[in-house]
């Protein structure tokens, strides 16, 4: 305990030095029109940032004259404004349309701002030379958080030489504090997409440090108060469904809206929720003990959560997932009117951080209680059960981030179910401290879960801790993750496993300046020991290497190596508490290109293999993946990509009869099909088409093993795949296709109208090929959904001029 205060006391007093770039700008009574031709009176005396500098591919380089870039900045009680003259030769700039915050084949120009001149959390706001809008949220948690959006003005323009960019950032979409006099962090950046060099106004060291450490100093700003930040998104949405002959409707009215309780905390509420026009997960066939996962599409529960992410114990999808409360069946009993998901009744957010840096966050959301009708197929008597009950999920959390690099914070996440249902709590503390020059790291964590049970109470426990090297060219560091027994975050989180005690070590190394071949190299290797946590049992060593280069002319190439190290005791596959499989030497090895996505024809191609060196196992497995990219022009995009997966002779888990752990030697083969077209009319209207086949067959030798003691198999017994209750043998395939059409009519306004169709079939003739397969689905009925949703921005402040101006 001595040896970690001395770190602490050691970094603390290690300091940083840093020449911050300074830019003062002025008040104006005649903001400029938002057209991108910068001949308003407000440019004419306005203060210039300049002189910027390359930090991608090679830091430090002053830009050219022909590129060089000239921004200027004014403000008055509503908003900020920047103007950037970019010089270019017009007719090398790329200029693809896409959608928002889809970066595609583009230049761009961003302005980064920090109203809390912390060195952390950067507001991003980017225009590319096409016109498109992208902003984003950045801090060390996150990254870049793409879906949280503004609303803002912008205008481009192109000339004869270089290209013009006109920005309005109105005060309602950052966070301030209520100072007489402001001073912020800001930062200006350019990409030049041909040759994907980055410029920024005041110089980056990429060897060390978050991005936001080396933001300039934005002064000038005084006598500004914050806006009444209160947003309403009524919407309208109407859905249609036919499936087998049956059609059914659906009408919503509702509303979403932000409101800014303080400067620097806001309100977000979905107060009548809307996902009906959520994209369809990819599913696949899941032959593995852990569950089949998907990513958020639901956007309330993507924005703005960044300080709900801290600890990884929120996973948004459990909110309104596919139920998870079993009903036990009697024999001939069947669930008539079971739900795909549970209706979120409505979801709340508050959260926000002060100007030293504290943040404060808080999230509930309340879910419907669902019955579902349990009908007796002889009878024909049924009853009424519940399927999931009134359910109120939150979370709190406190961080407070220190020395623009460091922070310590407290979460929980709790799950409250109505009746004699499971409620669940988990509470993490979190410490994450990198010294002031941004050379070492200290990480821990401690986390502990309760579930409230109807039998007895549950208590698990998890840790972690790291202590890392984070700047150079050599970057290294050790690791330890201990996962207890009993340690269950699934009702609100994310654990695919538990009872695991990981310890490892690991090494980077990166170039950050360009060689003869290479723009940037990085090489990564990490080597684990595992074992379970209780008993205490060692179960595999792990060896990764991987690859990632970047060629001068813009060609991507990846590779990757996993190997276990001799002997695998693996205690998930078996399904059963206490028991293992045994295996060992598994080489896995995978590498893919990519072609320079500039051209008008690109492509992407991955190969893979796996191979056992186990006189016991016969396993091979084979990858390979095409993805050709067609730029028909800026506004017309197709790719087409096909993905193939054989494993030959893989052994895995089929059944339980008794006390007998039955295991097959199966043949599974998988194709998936996508394509994927958009074609954008300009930056405010585009047609979307999305379309995935995946099919998948599974086929057992008939004679089956059990599982012996020792984690090795024994064919000693009568257990055969043919004459099995249930056919082990399995062919999947599932449709679907999804055509949308938007438009941003006004500010921060949609409509969008969208037509979907899915086809799904499971059955256990797995010597169908893949035609006969497709037939077969064919002949299943189709999901057909025609959907239509107009969404509108109000802002308060124009609402409240409006009527103002009316009683004149």
């Amino acid at each position: 305990m001595k040896f970690f205060v001395f770190i602490l006391s050691f970094c603390s007093m290690l300091s940083m030095g840093q020449n911050k770039k300074v830019l003062n700008i002025t008040k104006t009574n005649t903001p400029p029109k938002i057209d991108g031709l910068l001949d308003d009176s407000v440019w004419e005396n306005a203060n210039i940032a300049k002189d910027f500098v390359q930090f991608k591919p090679e830091p430090g380089i002053p830009e050219s004259k022909e590129n060089r870039s000239v921004v200027r900045m004014a403000y008055d009680d509503n908003a900020v404004y920047i103007g950037a003259y970019l010089y270019d030769d017009p007719d090398k700039i790329l200029k693809q349309l896409t959608n928002r915050d889809n970066f595609g084949q583009s230049d761009f120009f961003s302005v980064i701002l920090n109203p809390n001149n912390d060195g952390i959390n950067d507001v991003k706001f980017y225009i590319f030379s096409s016109g498109t809008q992208a902003d984003a949220i950045q801090n060390p948690t996150v990254d870049k958080d793409y879906s949280w959006n503004a609303v803002w003005q912008s205008a481009v323009k192109i000339n004869d030489d270089g290209w013009v960019a006109e920005i309005k950032i109105p005060y309602r979409a950052l966070r301030f504090s209520n100072s007489e006099i402001q001073e912020w962090g800001i930062q200006f950046q350019r990409h030049i997409e041909r040759n994907k060099t980055q410029y920024t106004w005041n110089l980056i060291d990429v060897t060390k440090g978050n991005i936001g450490l080396y933001n300039g100093i934005l002064k000038g700003i005084n006598n500004i108060a914050p806006p009444t930040r209160l947003i309403f998104y009524p919407y309208s949405s109407g859905l249609v469904n036919t499936l087998d002959g049956n059609t059914s409707s659906d009408f919503n009215l509702g509303l979403d809206l932000k409101y800014g309780i303080t400067e620097n905390f806001t309100l977000d509420a979905t107060l009548i929720p809307d996902f009906s026009q959520a994209g369809f997960d990819d599913v696949e066939l899941n032959l593995g003990p852990f569950e089949q996962t998907f990513s958020e599409q639901r956007q309330f529960f993507t924005e703005g959560v960044d300080l709900f992410s801290k600890g990884d114990l929120f996973f948004s999808r459990r909110i309104g997932n596919v139920p998870n409360h079993n009903i036990e069946l009697n024999d001939n009993e069947e669930i008539v009117n079971e739900p795909n998901s549970i209706k979120v009744l409505n979801a709340v957010k508050v959260s926000g951080r002060t100007k030293n840096g504290l943040g404060v966050g808080f999230f509930n959301a309340f879910t419907q209680k669902t019955n579902v009708t349990v009908t007796d197929t002889i009878s024909g008597q049924s009853r009424e059960e519940v399927l999931e009950p009134f359910s109120n999920y939150n979370i709190f959390v406190i961080d407070k981030q220190f020395n623009q690099n460091s922070s310590i914070s407290l979460i929980n996440t709790n799950v409250r179910r109505n009746g004699s249902f499971r409620d669940a709590n988990v509470t993490g503390l979190l410490l994450d401290i990198t010294n002031k020059r941004n050379t070492y790291n200290i990480n821990g964590q401690l986390k502990m879960s309760r579930l409230n049970l109807i039998d007895e109470d549950q208590v698990g426990y998890s840790s972690y801790f790291s202590l890392k090297k984070v700047h150079g060219n050599y970057q290294y560091g050790i690791f330890n993750r201990h996962e207890g027994a009993n340690y269950d975050i699934n009702d609100l989180g994310l654990i695919r496993r538990n009872n695991l005690f990981r310890s490892g070590i690991f090494l980077n190394y990166t170039i950050f300046k360009p060689t003869k071949h290479f723009n940037r190299l990085r090489i990564n290797a990490d080597l684990n020991h595992r074992r379970l946590a209780k008993p205490n049992i060692y179960t595999g060593t792990e060896l990764e290497l991987g690859l990632y280069a970047l060629t001068t002319k813009l060609y991507t190439f990846r590779a990757d190596i996993e190997a276990d190290i001799g002997k695998r005791y693996d205690y998930f596959e078996p399904r059963t508490e206490g028991r293992y499989f045994l295996y060992k030497n598994k080489l896995e090895a995978s590498t893919s290109v990519s072609s320079n996505y500039n051209k008008p024809f690109a492509l992407d191609l991955t190969l893979g293999m796996t191979n056992f060196f186990d006189e016991n196992r016969d396993t091979k497995r084979y990858q390979l993946e095409i993805s050709p990219r067609f730029r028909f022009n800026n506004h017309f995009l197709l790719i087409y990509s096909i993905a193939y997966f054989d494993r030959v002779k893989d052994v895995g888990f089929a059944t339980k009869i008794d006390d007998d752990i039955i295991f097959g030697v199966r043949d599974q083969k998988e194709v998936t099909n996508t394509i994927q077209a958009d074609y954008n009319f300009n930056p405010l209207q585009s047609l979307s088409l999305k379309f995935r086949n995946y099919w998948s067959t599974v086929t057992y030798q008939d004679k089956l093993f059990t599982l012996m003691e020792n984690g090795l198999l024994s064919d000693d017994n009568t257990y055969f795949a043919s004459t099995l209750e249930d056919n082990p043998n399995i062919n999947f395939n599932t449709w679907n296709l999804d055509f949308s059409y938007t438009w941003q009519f006004a500010p921060g306004s949609f409509l969008t109208a969208l037509y979907r169709n899915r086809l799904f079939i499971r059955y256990d003739d797995s010597t169908d090929n893949f035609a006969e397969s497709i037939n077969t689905l064919l002949d299943q009925p189709m999901q057909h959904t025609v959907s239509l949703r107009i969404q509108y921005f109000i802002d308060y402040n124009n609402l409240k001029s409006l009527l103002k101006k009316k009683r004149v």
